[in-house]
């Protein structure tokens, strides 16, 4: 059932009105012949999932119901009572009280989105039954199972041992064909979906995911983007489910710095194949111009992660689908701060100069808008001219200190907001990192370890790859003033404070860089830290392999 947006656009007027009738009228048929089912399934002694069978049967060729509504109708309830009982379970089991209300449900019973691990495992606990069961595939994160026993009871009436599920039905039909049966969408949603619960299973964040798991994981989210690309190019959702997305976006940029990047990776990109498929239909205007605005940021976001996880082709065919997405909307400063995020792809992978180049597309595309990407766009031409400044040419380290002075001007002129945002904005930590980080490698390391302490000092403790790499950054300080052994020592320490799975490529690479360098500063001296580091990461390089 599929209440289209144009009912708000035609109201007020007859033929609005009369499309406004034939729904509502819709949803009591579908109503009432619910709940003649479920009348006459208790009286015949049936269980609430076979009624529920029997619901989606009768109301699904008709109105569209899915197998999780016909549930709720079997069980004779409104949204609010289900939204009541799973906020009950929540506090039950000590947790926060959740943010699940009517919109969000209502968007899992009309398809338009899935409930993530936690929500459908405590769906399940209501309903008292498997996720098959609710129309969702795979096992429930909790391992166990929901259907109540044979002889215990579901409702006034004692529940008889349960029948099988019947084959599940498509809940909707995308007339795309980009989700059509067989073309390998929902199987690359449910790797990721399989892939997160182990992760969300294991005990602790430093779970060590199998090599294999890794290359199905990658080939999944490539996919994901693939058909993103193909949708954009092709392109209805209700006002209230574009915020409910808009507020997802904003935490996964709130979790960031704090998530394990694979973890975070599977829930952003699951969240993105929800966005996906409401574009597969044209929106509104202002509709579309949101959805585009979310894909840019979600793409972007999976490129960020890309590049931490160390799969940099996978994080440039991100960027490029975040700038196609981007373009759509017509905002300056979201593709400036798309390619600004690209930038950083070549500066971390032995580009400077292509780094450069990206650096002044973002800064020119900006122009005077104050927005996250005049600040970054010349923090990465300053570290890209320092990069360059090998040599010690002085006209690249003056290039590179004017870079930073317009860095901390432009810093000034941002909002608030973007200033508290370290994913889709730019805070004052990250400046005083990044500005940090160019410092070092222009050598001027007393003033580099001043800003890279105060950078460091603004990170909570659960932040995790900006203040492994500050730290990195104040060992090769050390390194650079002959404190080779002290260099060492930080860097170890830096290494082994680090669960497995924040052990990322780019980790790998900045403690890989300063060994090198070490290794040249101490010649023939044998220097313990630095042998213990070149083992250990090397040891994790050849687990990955």
């Amino acid at each position: 059932m599929v209440v289209p947006d144009k009912v708000g656009d035609d109201r007020g007027t007859s033929d609005g009105r009369a499309t406004e009738n034939r729904i509502v009228t819709g949803r009591h048929r579908e109503t009432e012949l619910a709940r003649r089912s479920r009348a006459r399934g208790l009286a015949a002694g049936r269980s609430l999932p076979q009624i529920a069978d029997e619901i989606y049967e009768l109301c699904g060729p008709q109105f569209g119901t899915t197998r999780i509504k016909a549930h709720r109708l079997a069980h004779g309830i409104a949204l609010a009572d289900v939204i009541e009982q799973v906020r009950a379970l929540f506090e039950r089991d000590g947790k926060p009280v959740p943010g699940i209300g009517e919109t969000l449900l209502s968007a899992y019973e009309s398809g338009l989105k899935r409930p993530g691990p936690e929500y459908l495992h405590y769906l399940c606990t209501v309903y008292r039954v498997e996720p098959a069961a609710l129309g969702y595939e795979g096992p429930c994160i909790c391992g166990n199972g929901h259907r109540a026993p044979g002889t215990g009871r579901t409702d006034a009436m004692q529940e008889p041992a349960p029948e099988p599920i019947p084959r599940q039905r498509e809940p909707r039909t995308w007339h795309t064909g980009s989700d059509a049966p067989g073309d390998g969408g929902e199987e690359d949603e449910n790797v990721l979906r399989r892939t997160l619960l182990q992760l969300l299973a294991a005990t602790g964040a430093g779970a060590v995911i199998e090599p294999d798991i890794h290359s199905r994981v990658f080939g999944a989210v490539d996919n994901i983007r693939r058909r993103l690309d193909e949708t954009l190019v092709s392109g209805t959702v209700s006002a209230a489910m574009l915020d409910q997305w808009e507020e997802a976006t904003k935490g996964f940029g709130r979790q960031y710095m704090n998530t394990p990047p694979l973890q975070l990776l599977c829930d952003v990109l699951l969240e993105l194949s929800s966005v996906r498929r409401a574009m597969a239909h044209r929106q509104p205007v202002d509709l579309q111009r949101r959805l585009c605005q979310m894909t840019a940021q979600l793409s972007g976001l999976s490129g960020m992660i890309m590049l931490n996880i160390g799969d940099h082709r996978l994080a440039r065919s991100f960027f490029r689908t975040a700038r196609t997405a981007a373009d759509e909307t017509e905002d300056r400063a979201l593709r400036a701060w798309v390619i600004a995020r690209e930038s950083l792809v070549p500066l971390y992978y032995g580009d400077p100069r292509e780094a450069l180049n990206l650096a002044k597309q973002s800064r020119a595309l900006a122009g005077q808008t104050p927005c996250p990407a005049q600040a970054m766009a010349p923090i990465v031409e300053a570290r890209a001219l320092a990069m360059l400044a090998g040599t010690g040419r002085k006209d690249v380290v003056d290039q590179a200190k004017r870079a930073l002075s317009r860095a901390r001007a432009a810093f000034t002129q941002m909002s608030s907001d973007a200033q508290d945002d370290l994913a889709f904005g730019y805070t004052e930590r990250q400046l005083y990192f990044h500005e940090g980080d160019a410092l070092v490698r222009l050598g001027e390391t007393i003033q580099a370890d001043a800003v890279l302490q105060q950078a460091l000092a603004k990170y909570g403790p659960s932040e995790w790859l900006d203040p492994t790499l500050i730290r990195f950054d104040r060992a090769r300080c050390k390194l650079l003033e002959g404190e080779i052994e002290e260099a060492a020592r930080m860097a170890l320490q830096t290494w082994n404070s680090l669960e497995a799975a924040y052990r990322t490529d780019i980790v790998v690479r900045r403690a890989n860089d300063l060994i090198r360098q070490a290794e040249k500063a101490a010649g023939t001296d044998r220097i313990p830290e630095l042998q213990e580091l070149k083992e250990a990461v090397m040891s994790r390089s050849r687990a990955e392999a």
